[in-house]
């Protein structure tokens, strides 16, 4: 883990929230940056979840929540402040809300030649978070460059072309011989074909044999910075007054896995909610819209479960975890008092 340099999260990770209006240029600012990654997703409403990067280039996007192959649609462009919307029901609907969760990169990319793969890497090594675009052929196993300088903690990894193909995701706290589908509840799945079994390095990622990486790919990959992101899992325990996960700061974005059973990507921010309980979810693999459910509290060192719930907090079941947030800061260093 590598120590932050961070003083304000949300240069580098940050949330926002719209109403679309259904016209051309609709204008949304508050991102604080010119964001490589966008997620954007409909709260009022069904919708799929659609991720755009600067490194497949902006004007075309994934969806979290199914296997379809890449869509080319300039519907959101990105600026210094935020994005500038077409007049597209997708990202604009006219009284639609959406939310949009923003990470800062390096822009388009550039070469990188570490591994047996040249791949295109857009990279901020201070953020701990890279997007590289990865061409495979055939499914030999083979090593793509990552850029972080220190392994990943967290991958996410989709094929671009293959219409038929899962969200691949790598958590340490699950090992290299299991991955999960961030577009399907499923449990962790055991499977030499997705890393070939190799822990991700300071500078490489190793692709197994899976048919999956065969053709191009982009790839989300993060490290974790204290004080600003974590990757860990926890273990519930069936209470209203549950579990209490300690991260080193105040949570702004947070997306958990159960990985033992067929349960949701639940995902809270800051925006949505700006006080406990917090609520508003959302499911990284379904179109669903808001899910209200009061579920836990962000403090100011991590988040406390105040539900018994399967999917968040069952006990003696274990749940992977996806966190960014911000430190409070004093002389002496990071507090840890609540939120």
């Amino acid at each position: 883990m590598a120590f932050s340099t961070i003083n304000k999260s949300s240069l580098f990770q940050n949330n926002v929230l719209y109403t679309g209006n259904g016209s051309a240029d609709h204008t949304i600012t508050g991102v604080g940056f010119n964001a490589d990654l966008v997620w954007n997703k409909l709260r009022s409403g069904n919708d799929d979840h659609r991720l755009f990067d600067q490194v497949r280039g902006i004007t075309k996007y994934l969806e979290s929540n199914n296997s379809n192959a890449e869509v080319t649609d300039a519907i959101l462009a990105t600026n210094s402040d935020g994005y500038v919307l077409a007049n597209a029901g997708e990202v604009n609907a006219n009284n639609g809300t959406y939310v949009g969760w923003n990470w800062k990169a390096n822009g388009a990319g550039s070469s990188n030649t570490d591994g047996d793969i040249t791949s295109t890497v857009s990279v901020n090594t201070t953020a701990g978070f890279s997007i590289c675009k990865v061409v495979k052929s055939g499914t030999s196993v083979e090593t793509f460059g990552h850029g972080l300088g220190v392994a990943p903690s967290f991958i996410i990894g989709k094929s671009m072309t293959g219409g038929s193909y899962r969200w691949i995701v790598y958590h340490k706290s699950i090992d290299n011989t299991h991955a999960m589908y961030l577009n399907e509840n499923f449990a962790k799945t055991d499977s030499v074909t997705f890393w070939n079994d190799v822990t991700p390095t300071s500078s490489l990622v190793t692709l197994g044999s899976d048919n999956s990486w065969n053709g191009t790919n982009i790839f989300y990959c993060f490290s974790e910075i204290s004080g600003y992101s974590k990757f860990g899992s926890y273990i519930g325990n069936s209470s209203a007054d549950g579990t209490f996960v300690y991260t080193g700061f105040s949570p702004s974005f947070l997306m958990i896995k159960c990985t033992s059973g067929t349960e949701d990507w639940w995902t809270w921010d800051n925006k949505r909610d700006t006080y406990n309980v917090v609520d508003e979810a959302l499911h990284a693999n379904t179109n669903a819209g808001t899910d209200d459910s009061d579920s836990l509290d962000f403090l100011s060192n991590g988040f406390k479960w105040r539900v018994n719930s399967g999917a968040r907090n069952a006990s003696s079941t274990t749940y992977t975890y996806m966190a960014f947030g911000q430190p409070i800061i004093s002389n002496s260093g990071v507090s840890a008092t609540a939120r």
